[in-house]
């Protein structure tokens, strides 16, 4: 089953990056999947004639799919969810236009002051 990001996300073009939800366990889990088009603005500079999705906007794209996990939770249902931080980043590979990406965030900590989790980014 694939559910919509808007149906918990408030971010909207251009910068909602997440296609699909492809699963959600709310407060604890989700998947989504993302698609960075060869038509992106972002890589007609990044980098002009060898195009890289840009690892900040991977890394927003995991946070993007925490969000889910926990905004699909009603006790946090409308909060906006914003970005803390990263304690730990690492990129193995490039990521190219057309690229299917699947992000998988788990929660690890979640309270209503904030939340912590942790995630990947599989091509």
């Amino acid at each position: 089953m694939v559910f919509d990001p808007t149906t918990w996300l408030p971010h909207r073009k251009p910068f909602l990056l997440l296609d699909v939800v492809t699963k959600v366990q709310p407060g604890v889990s989700a998947r989504a999947t993302w698609t960075p088009g060869a038509d992106e603005p972002f890589f007609a500079g990044h980098f002009p004639g060898r195009p890289v999705v840009p690892g900040v906007l991977l890394v927003e794209s995991m946070a993007q799919c925490g969000a889910v996990a926990v905004l699909a939770d009603e006790r946090y249902a409308g909060k906006l969810p914003l970005f803390g931080g990263v304690e730990r980043a690492r990129f193995r590979r490039q990521v190219l236009p057309n690229d299917e990406i699947t992000l998988e965030c788990e929660m690890t900590q979640l309270s209503a002051r904030g939340g912590k989790g942790s995630g990947r980014a599989l091509v």
